[in-house]
């Protein structure tokens, strides 16, 4: 057998009003018992798997070696399939749907190596029904997979080029400037979007952004104090992305702006 691994990293979107994330930590639990779970995010948005990718993506590397159990997942019971993905040449392993959920982190942690289809049987729970692979599927895997038993006793051998791929929007350059994409807006409603300091960095600042009919001259800076009372900036924020912030209050409400929704950043 491989070595045992020590930690399981947990995201879903299980939410914390059911006992589903319980549930889980209790299979882990029961089965691999010298595991450790830590739970990153149980609040993605219901089925978004985009938004469970994004908040995956950011906490990859932060995560300690060892396995990253995540569950968003839409189409469980269907023809999707269940997958593990070893990265890191066995140091870790990434286990959940292959719905676009892992493919960010996966990528962020070197890329697969290897990966199969979970179709062992003998390594799942007996299922009552076929509406909570969390609980039935994905974390007894995990928990085996921490004890050591080797990737290929899941399944058989999938290419890891026929995984599905991200759903992480990317900005595009036009003739007035780039179009961006809010990709997350956080508790505080900081709006983060998909472009980072480096791609605007000769621009200086203030640049320009467009919302829909509003229009801003907004500042890049570095804190949120910076910003001023009633201001509107581009925070460079903890992941090095370029977010609409204001001080000590909410973009999101402010301008009345959501995920996906598009901005526009141009020279001032």
């Amino acid at each position: 057998m491989n070595n045992r691994h020590t930690t399981i990293s947990f995201l879903s979107d299980y939410g914390l009003q059911d006992e589903f994330v319980g549930v889980v930590h209790a299979v882990i639990a029961e089965i691999a018992p010298h595991v450790r779970v830590l739970d990153i995010n149980h609040n993605v948005p219901p089925y978004d798997v985009r938004a469970g990718a994004m908040s995956l993506t950011r906490a990859v590397q932060y995560l300690p070696t060892g396995i990253v159990l995540a569950v968003v997942d839409p189409g469980v019971g269907t023809s999707r399939r269940a997958v593990a993905i070893e990265v890191g040449g066995g140091r870790g392993y990434f286990v959940g749907p292959d719905n676009g959920l892992l493919s960010g982190a996966v990528a962020m942690a070197g890329g697969a190596d290897r990966a199969v289809e979970l179709t062992n049987a003998e390594h799942h729970l007996l299922a009552h029904g076929a509406t909570f692979a969390g609980r039935d599927i994905f974390a007894p895997v995990a928990a085996h997979l921490a004890n050591g038993v080797p990737l290929t006793e899941f399944g058989p051998l999938v290419d890891p080029v026929l995984l599905t791929p991200g759903l992480i929007p990317l900005p595009q350059e036009s003739a007035n400037g780039t179009q961006c994409e809010i990709t997350w807006v956080d508790h505080y409603g900081n709006c983060q979007l998909n472009i980072g300091l480096d791609d605007v960095r000769t621009w200086g600042s203030p640049i320009k952004v467009t919302i829909g009919e509003t229009v801003r001259m907004c500042p890049v800076v570095d804190n949120f104090e910076s910003i001023g009372t009633g201001g509107l900036a581009l925070v460079v924020d903890s992941y090095g992305m370029l977010a609409l912030a204001t001080q000590r209050g909410s973009a999101a409400i402010e301008i009345g702006i959501g995920v996906g929704d598009a901005v526009s950043l141009e020279r001032a």
